[in-house]
């Protein structure tokens, strides 16, 4: 498959005043055209640093984004800006109050001079309501006015404004209800077979992910551990992180819960401004061994498409 965005070696540090935080410490990912990746883990692990780090929202402190063959900067990011969007967490504070539908989506029409009359325009905003499953006669009012699936249509239509080739979704639908969340990663899903567009969808719903997502990438205090095909990761997980994580999934049946192992993990997380030596997982690891503390274990491929992190990988 052709790649669409490769990312190699990408670091994010914060500097706060107690030091230095590094949120993402050498994530590599490869996305292809019109696939969906998926990110997991815990809160904290950086993973919508990773996105917003992508689409330089975020100034990334070393690293390459490579997006069509070509190398993403500072200097270039404007150029790229239409391809690349991004669809927020959160869709009380991303829409602006004040302003109406109409204008919230309409405005990347503007920056970016997509239309020829007043009246394209209005055509243009009422197909990207449409589109996203909403009544164009919603143009006149004002987000408030709306429910938080409603709300995350808005900011859906207004990503897709400007025709992007790639979106990072970042926990879109983890401020909605359950019945809510189902709706809106189907129109995610609807969006992408009609429009081929490539997502990196973030999340810490390992079920979700796995629901809308080709591959999977499972992070852990600002690295990815393991990657592999969503089915695979999810039946066959060989970093113990991945096991603990997936061991948590709540069954609906009781008769299988009963019989299900949980593994649950050890200790705190760790502080990122004072991350263990070698692997960052080895405090909370019932595996681990000297080599753990002394070596951080990059990302290597054990099968066919199914990589890991990990010094004592269990299968």
């Amino acid at each position: 498959m052709e790649n669409l965005l490769q990312v190699t070696g990408l670091k994010t540090y914060y500097h706060s005043k107690s030091g230095i935080v590094p949120a993402v410490d050498g994530v590599n990912l490869t996305l292809h055209k019109g696939e969906i990746l998926g990110i997991v883990g815990e809160s904290g692990c950086g993973k919508t640093t990773v996105g917003r780090s992508l689409l330089h929202l975020y100034k990334p402190t070393g690293g390459e984004v490579i997006y069509k063959g070509v190398h993403i900067t500072p200097k270039n990011i404007a150029q790229y800006r239409k391809e690349m969007q991004i669809v927020f967490q959160d869709p009380y504070s991303s829409l602006n109050p004040r302003m109406t539908v109409s204008d919230i989506v309409g405005e990347p029409l503007d920056i970016h001079h997509l239309y020829a009359s007043k009246k394209e325009r209005e055509e243009k905003i009422a197909h990207l309501l449409n589109l996203v499953g909403l009544n164009s006669d919603h143009a006149r009012r004002y987000a408030h006015e709306f429910s938080g699936g409603q709300r995350q249509r808005i900011g859906i239509a207004r990503a897709l404004a400007v025709e992007p080739k790639f979106i990072v979704c970042d926990e879109p639908v983890s401020a909605l209800d359950v019945s809510i969340q189902a709706q809106v990663i189907n129109t995610f899903e609807e969006l992408q077979q009609k429009l081929g567009i490539s997502y990196l969808f973030i999340a810490h719903d390992l079920l979700v992910v796995q629901h809308i997502s080709k591959r999977i990438a499972v992070m852990y205090l600002g690295r990815i551990v393991e990657t592999a095909e969503s089915d695979e990761i999810i039946n066959h997980p060989q970093h113990p992180y991945t096991q603990s994580l997936i061991s948590a999934i709540p069954i609906p049946d009781p008769d299988v819960a009963k019989t299900r192992h949980r593994i649950p993990l050890e200790g705190d997380v760790p502080s990122p401004m004072n991350m263990p030596s070698g692997c960052p997982f080895r405090t909370r690891c019932r595996y681990a061994t000297e080599r753990c503390a002394k070596e951080c274990p990059s990302l290597q491929e054990t099968a066919p498409g199914h990589s890991i992190a990990c010094w004592n990988p269990h299968y």
